[in-house]
């Protein structure tokens, strides 16, 4: 069986979740921490960063960008109509746009910090920065947060999902990225009903269950967090 080496909060690792529920492809998680992988873990990827898919035949694949690239090439048949990149080239240009608006920006200004100060400090070791969060980069991600929502429901207020016509990984991106930030409570919805309408859909979706099934030791999530209707 494929498996995937990943983090329950790490969004990266999220995403290439949704995206294998999404394709009805059977793996096998193991979770590591990312901020003290264990070797066989970084033998795959020297890097050091996940999620990192092994094949059957133990070839590996990692990093976001190649795994969504891989999965496309590998498990999606020409015709079939469930690329999650987009069905012509300007619909994969718009999908791979706000897949880097997502990774990069949001990613820089809002969940790594996020996540960094809530979930790595509390549960790293000390060398590695452990220790009470900074009150200020939180206040900062927190703040910056409110200019995604917004652009999430400009999108969803004139396409049918993110990226077009069809489900992408533009919409398993933003997804993946809200979901830690919400694990955590700290998504205010309240300034975007458009974007919160969207996420309900995402949400709803089969492949997001075991998304919302995580649970990080000594870290519930709000209750709302699992709630369909939040």
């Amino acid at each position: 069986m494929v498996k995937l080496f990943h983090f329950p909060l790490c969004p990266f690792s999220r995403r290439i979740r949704l995206a294998v529920g999404e394709l009805d492809i059977e793996v096998e998680l193991n979770e590591e921490q990312p901020w003290q992988l264990t070797p066989g873990v970084m033998k795959l990827n020297p890097a050091g960063v996940l999620p990192v898919l092994v094949e059957d035949d133990r070839s590996a694949v990692a990093g976001i960008e190649a795994i969504s690239e891989y999965l496309e090439e590998t498990r999606v048949p020409d015709g079939s109509g469930r690329s999650l990149l987009g069905q012509t080239p300007m619909e994969r240009a718009e999908v791979r746009r706000l897949v880097a608006w997502f990774d990069v920006k949001f990613h820089r200004e809002v969940s790594r910090q996020l996540l960094i100060e809530k979930v790595d400090r509390r549960f790293a070791a000390s060398e590695r920065g452990g220790g009470p969060p900074n009150m200020e980069a939180l206040r900062a991600s927190r703040n910056n947060i409110r200019q995604h929502l917004d652009m999430i429901g400009q999108l969803a207020d004139t396409r049918r999902w993110l990226g077009g016509d069809y489900l992408s990984h533009a919409d398993l991106a933003a997804a993946a990225h809200l979901s830690c930030v919400d694990y955590l409570g700290d998504v205010p919805w309240s300034t975007s009903a458009t974007a919160k309408q969207w996420y309900v859909r995402v949400k709803s979706r089969p492949s997001f269950r075991p998304l919302l099934a995580d649970q990080i030791r000594g870290m519930p999530p709000p209750r709302s967090y699992a709630d369909l209707d939040f």
